[in-house]
C-alpha cells in the first residue's frame, strides 16, 4: 500500500504529542502521525467496507485467538484509529475492552473519524500505558488479553519496552492471559526487543510473513512449552468470523512460529531495563 498524490488532507492538528493528519485516498481513510508519508500510518480503514482489515499486522494480531479463543477482559494499549478495539467488540461482543491512549487528540480523532465504538462494555483511558498498568495493579485487575499497539511516529515509546514494564504486564494477566506485541523486524531493537521478552515469558511464538516488516510477539503468561497447543476445537467458527473480516486462518497457523525451535538471535544479547532502553537503534537498518 503506498500513498498517492491523490489523498487529500480532511483533518489535521499538533497535540501534544505529535503532528495527527486524517487522509482520505479514495475509498481509504487514514490516520497519520508526524508526516505525510505511508510510514507513518497509525491506523487505516475502507469507508465502504469499515469491517475490513486494511493492515497485515491487525491481522497477524489475531492469532491470539488461536490461544486463548474466548478472553473475557482484553486491555489495548494504544488506540489508533480504534480497529482493533472495534473489531474484537464484533469478535467477542460480551468481552469487556478496556483502550489506553496517551493522546486525548488522537481519541478525539478516533471518534470523529473513524467510528471507534465506545459503550459499557469499551472503555477508553486517556492515560501512559504504563502508568495505567501500575495503577491496575494495585487495584488487583486482571486481562485475559493484553494487546501491545503504542507507537509515537517513530517507534514503541521505550519505556514500554523494557524488562520492568513487561514483568509489570505479565502481573497483569490471568493465569491463561496472553499478550501481543505489535514490532517490526527491521530495526536494530529487533534482538533486544526478542531477547527481553524471552527473559520475561520465556519462548514465545513469533507471527510473521515475507512481505512486510510486522512481527507480533504471541507470550503466554504460563510460559510456552513443547506441550502448548492451539486451540481447535471452535476452528470452524472462527475461521467464519475471521474470513468475514479478510482473514485466513490458515494463513495465521503458517505465520506462527515458536522461539523454542526458530530463535534467530543470540543467548547473549543484552535485554532491555529501564536504565539501557537504547532507542537510538531503532533509526538503524539491519
Amino acid at each position: 500500500m503506498t500513498a498517492t498524490s491523490q489523498a487529500e488532507v480532511i483533518h489535521s492538528e499538533r497535540s501534544l504529542y505529535t503532528n495527527i493528519l486524517v487522509e482520505d485516498d479514495g475509498d481509504l481513510r487514514c490516520l497519520k502521525f508526524n508526516v505525510k508519508t505511508s510510514k507513518t500510518r497509525q491506523s487505516c480503514f475502507l469507508k465502504s467496507q469499515p469491517k475490513q482489515l486494511v493492515f497485515n499486522y491487525t491481522k497477524l494480531l489475531l492469532t491470539g485467538l488461536l490461544v486463548n479463543p474466548e478472553p473475557k477482559r482484553i486491555l489495548i494499549i494504544g488506540l489508533g484509529g480504534g480497529t482493533m478495539s472495534n473489531t474484537l467488540h464484533d469478535l467477542l461482543p460480551t468481552s469487556l475492552i478496556d483502550n489506553v491512549e496517551i493522546d486525548e487528540s488522537v481519541i478525539k480523532v478516533a471518534r470523529q473519524y473513524f467510528d471507534f465504538l465506545e459503550n459499557d462494555q469499551i472503555k477508553t483511558y486517556s492515560q501512559d500505558g504504563r502508568v495505567f498498568v501500575k495503577r491496575a495493579l494495585l487495584k488487583k485487575q486482571e486481562y485475559d488479553w493484553i494487546i501491545l499497539d503504542a507507537f509515537n511516529g517513530d517507534y514503541i515509546p521505550e519505556h514500554l519496552m523494557t524488562q520492568e514494564f513487561l514483568l509489570e504486564i505479565k502481573s497483569l494477566l490471568s493465569e491463561n492471559g496472553i499478550l501481543t506485541a505489535n514490532t517490526f523486524s527491521s530495526s536494530q531493537l529487533y534482538k533486544y526487543e526478542s531477547a527481553t521478552y524471552k527473559a520475561v515469558f520465556g519462548d514465545f511464538y513469533q507471527v510473521s510473513n515475507q512481505t512486510n516488516n510486522n512481527r507480533i510477539i504471541l507470550a503466554l503468561k504460563s510460559g510456552l512449552t513443547s506441550s502448548t497447543g492451539l486451540q481447535t476445537e471452535k476452528n470452524d467458527q472462527l475461521a467464519a468470523a475471521l474470513l468475514a473480516l479478510g482473514v485466513d486462518v490458515n494463513m495465521l497457523y503458517r505465520n506462527m512460529r515458536s522461539t523454542a525451535t526458530q530463535q534467530d538471535w543470540s543467548d547473549d544479547i543484552t535485554i532491555l531495563t529501564d536504565q539501557f532502553a537504547p532507542a537510538n537503534l531503532l533509526n538503524l537498518d539491519n
